[in-house]
């Protein structure tokens, strides 16, 4: 098998392809292009897991009527600040978009905004959302129920999901503070980004069916996961379902639907969206002097190891996405033939080009 390194596309030029797929499925031009650009920037950040590895299964459920194309999502109820949105099973990329954007607008006017998501899909990574709020000089916080797939520990069956949770903060500087995690010890992207390798998976991030640990990740990935800090992942993944899930009136712990086990039927994945404006409790000169000392403080922390940097949350992402504008995004051979068959299966026209 070709090393994931030696296969560099141009970023560009993979949003292009995947944008006209997601086209050709039945979303419009510009969901289409906001789908495609939130995977593409996924990649970019390093965190291929939830890149455009998962072009082929979005599509295939875009095609079946598993996600609907062209969503008309839409408050329902709600009070004052906090709403809930419902999705109308539209791909999570979309309606988490939406979501985070009317908690924005809420926050304009409460100083803070809530928004619960009902009816959605598998929505990627949380950071894109998060990020949306910071960009827009908020703080942002994302997060979504799963399928359960993780075992307490000592436990045999799954008890909830690995619910990613993100908080974006801005800094007014070269990129914005993002903490970014689902409450696992690793995603499950990661375990269908090592089947797609042909790797082996440490012993700690994931048990076969049986609840035994495995190297095996087709073996975990038919397995279960296991909870980042043991009992704290897992409490703070039942928190992540009841603000996602619960309150919202969705679903919630095995109500929600696999999207590879249940190919052609919605997800009904529920989210969480909250956007603070700090904005109404300082400048934005004092909070972007603040923040900056903030980081030194962070940057000029002693290291045993003089040859080690600390870094602040984000800041690998976006030294990583700085490397990979200019030298192409890398995926596997298997990956690219993948998307390059779909591409012509589908006809779109557009082509990854050469490598």
């Amino acid at each position: 098998m070709m090393s994931e390194e030696k296969m560099r596309v141009n970023h560009k030029t993979l949003e292009a392809f995947v944008s006209a797929l997601f086209a050709y499925a039945g979303m419009s031009e510009a969901d289409a292009a906001f789908h495609a650009r939130a995977l593409v920037q996924t990649n970019l950040w390093g965190v291929d897991s939830h890149g455009v590895l998962r072009v082929p299964v979005y599509v295939e459920r875009l095609r079946s009527g598993a996600m609907n194309p062209r969503p008309e999502t839409r408050i329902i109820r709600g009070a004052g600040a906090l709403e809930v949105m419902h999705g109308d099973d539209g791909p999570g990329f979309i309606v988490g978009r939406d979501a985070m954007n009317r908690a924005m607008e809420l926050a304009e006017a409460h100083s803070l905004g809530a928004v619960g998501v009902i009816h959605s899909n598998h929505f990627g990574a949380a950071g894109i959302y998060a990020r949306l709020a910071a960009d827009g000089d908020m703080i942002g916080i994302a997060m979504t129920n799963v399928i359960p797939n993780i075992v307490a520990p000592g436990g045999g069956k799954p008890v909830t999901g690995n619910n990613p949770l993100a908080i974006a903060v801005p800094t007014f500087s070269e990129f914005p503070f993002v903490l970014d995690m689902s409450l696992s010890k690793v995603a499950g992207g990661k375990l269908l980004l090592a089947k797609k390798r042909g790797e082996k998976i440490p012993l700690d991030w994931a048990t076969d069916a049986e609840g035994r640990p495995t190297e095996d990740p087709e073996e975990a990935f038919d397995g279960f996961l296991l909870p980042m800090g043991g009992y704290k992942g897992l409490g703070l993944s039942y928190v992540v379902d009841i603000l996602s899930g619960l309150i919202t009136g969705g679903v919630f712990g095995d109500d929600i639907k696999s999207m590879y086990r249940h190919r052609d039927e919605p997800s009904l994945t529920c989210h969480f969206m909250i956007a603070i404006d700090p904005l109404k409790l300082m400048d934005k000169a004092e909070m972007e002097k603040r923040m900056a000392s903030f980081y030194e403080r962070v940057k000029t922390s002693p290291m045993w190891d003089e040859s080690k940097e600390m870094y602040l949350p984000g800041e690998i992402e976006y030294l990583t996405a700085l490397r990979r504008r200019e030298r192409g995004i890398p995926i596997s051979q298997n990956l690219y033939d993948e998307l390059t068959a779909l591409g012509e299966e589908m006809g779109t026209g557009v082509s990854l080009g050469d490598l």
